[in-house]
């Protein structure tokens, strides 16, 4: 008997994201995965100065606005032709800026939207004890106030008590983390979210030795927590469930466009050398980037116009009615073939390019899990990736703000053209993020974004190709149709990020204003 399951919204996810599955006894044999939200982002740039690009393309996103704001900005340095004329210093914040974000959008992932699949938070209920931070939830659970721990799934809970409530004093602890990293950013962005000191040509905060202190030593606090808690964490949750390294398979190709430039005199960003490198992989063979083979189809989008089109060439035209499409998110393609991007798609170009960092931690892993590379390929090597880069990221930041040189230049000069095409690749805390810009009198005349959970959560294209979360879905054994916590499991391991609200409040909680649009 075929049964239907259909979960939306997604919860714990970023944004607005449905999907349906078909059962055929209790597993699925079909997969669906609908972006359920229209922005437009690409139809309201047009027109504008080509500056504003890198300030509003950060409203993309509450939670990751850097990663379009480095985009954007790649963006314009190639059109302006400053692209190679970057200054270290500005280089270098940018790396700043960008990581800080990774390793508050990487903590926020596990702890505050995936570990609850996996911790019992009532185990708490019980708790005698002194540490604060479980008897603030214990309150919360006195009262009856859970939220957000719930609503939700109820998953198969295979910790301990103590360990539960040891896990949710982490998920209490990750807040400050999370804090740091703001904070740290802030050091050199000004503000979060929506940063303003990133801009063409480099940067406009300067650094000084107070600052570079005041960054350090935040930064030093989050690299322990990760070494001594997000880690193992992520290991114990893996060690628990084993089975779950046979659970969300994607397609088994991976895209990744390199992120942290460790120099700018090469303008070509799939050719500059980056701490984590731009590459291909498709079926473990690692092959160059050629970003002119991305392409994007619109066959099961909510849009008009032809499939597979480079973005530099596409345009967006909305159409709800559209038969046969079930989602506002376009399928974007690499070669014609689906690729997935995010923390797992860079651990694997990374681990195949030989960088040093990256081979050592992901082998380690594997040996203390008894797994071999190819469990990556799984829910469970999603988490572990994403830990494992929140570790190599952070030690390097602590490298590079000591690079820093006060008194120097952070931002190269540049003219505004008359006419001017530009591209820009980097990599979301999620995977894969580039735009595109064509300059007509000195205004936008197309710009088109192409983020990572286009590539992820695309629905079928041209050929029928379901997108990398309709293929980590297939084949998923679901128990109890009426509880099936497996796929959101599965689909909780990509991070989904299709739209983030920003709210707005006072100090003190209070709603200030709302607004409706029919």
């Amino acid at each position: 008997m075929v049964q239907k399951i259909v979960i939306d919204p997604v919860t714990r996810i970023e944004g607005h994201l449905g999907i349906e599955v078909l059962l055929d006894g209790a597993k699925v044999k079909e997969a669906k995965c609908s972006g359920t939200l229209f922005r437009g982002f690409e139809i309201f740039l047009k027109g504008r100065d080509p500056r504003d690009a890198q300030l509003l393309t950060q409203r993309v996103c509450g939670v990751c606005p850097i990663a379009h704001c480095i985009a954007s900005t790649l963006n314009l340095d190639s059109a302006f032709g400053i692209a190679d004329q970057i200054p270290d210093n500005g280089r270098i914040l940018r790396n700043l800026i960008f990581g800080s974000n990774y390793l508050q959008s990487h903590i926020l992932h596990f702890y505050h939207l995936a570990a609850l699949d996996y911790v019992d938070v009532t185990a708490v209920a019980d708790y005698d004890g002194a540490d604060p931070a479980l008897n603030s939830v214990k309150d919360f659970i006195a009262r009856g106030a859970l939220e957000p721990f719930v609503p939700r799934y109820e998953g198969d809970y295979r910790f301990d008590k103590k360990t539960n409530q040891e896990l949710v004093r982490h998920y209490v602890l990750a807040l400050e983390m999370r804090k740091l990293a703001q904070e740290m950013l802030v050091v050199f962005g000004g503000k979060m979210p929506h940063t303003a000191s990133i801009v063409p040509g480099g940067c406009t905060e300067h650094p000084t030795i107070d600052k570079i202190t005041g960054f350090l030593w935040r930064l030093n606090k989050i690299r322990d927590f990760i070494d001594t808690v997000y880690i193992q964490d992520v290991i114990a949750v893996a060690k628990k469930y084993p089975d779950h390294f046979s659970l969300g398979a994607g397609p088994g190709n991976y895209l990744s466009y390199g992120i942290y430039d460790l120099e700018t005199a090469n303008p070509d960003y799939t050719k500059r050398k980056r701490f984590v490198p731009a590459g291909a992989v498709e079926q473990m063979k690692l092959k160059a980037l050629d970003a002119s083979k991305i392409t994007e189809s619109l066959k099961s989008s909510w849009y008009d116009g032809p499939d597979a089109v480079h973005p530099s060439q596409e345009d967006t035209v909305p159409n709800r009615k559209k038969t046969g499409a079930y989602s506002w998110l376009k399928s974007p393609r690499y070669e014609g073939k689906v690729y997935e991007v995010g923390p797992l798609a860079r651990a694997v170009v990374s681990y195949l390019s030989g960088v040093e960092p990256v081979k050592k931690a992901v082998d380690g892993a594997l040996a203390e899990l008894k797994a071999d590379v190819g469990a990556l390929n799984s829910l469970l090597g999603r988490h572990a990736a994403r830990a494992l880069e929140a570790k190599i990221v952070a030690d390097a930041m602590a490298g590079w703000v000591l690079e820093l040189k006060p008194g120097e230049p952070v931002c190269a000069r540049y003219e505004l053209p008359d006419q001017a095409s530009g591209m820009g690749l980097t990599e979301a805390a999620r995977g894969s993020v580039g735009h595109w810009i064509k300059i007509t009198d000195k205004k936008i005349d197309r710009y088109q974004l192409v983020v990572p959970t286009t590539w992820n959560a695309s629905p079928r294209d041209e050929k029928n190709q379901p997108g990398p979360i309709e293929q980590a879905l297939m084949n998923t054994t679901v128990k109890d149709a009426n509880n099936p916590f497996e796929l959101v499991r599965v689909v909780r391991s990509f991070d989904p990020c299709l739209a983030c609200a920003i709210h707005v409040i006072d100090f003190k909680g209070a709603k200030i204003s709302e607004l409706r649009i029919g």
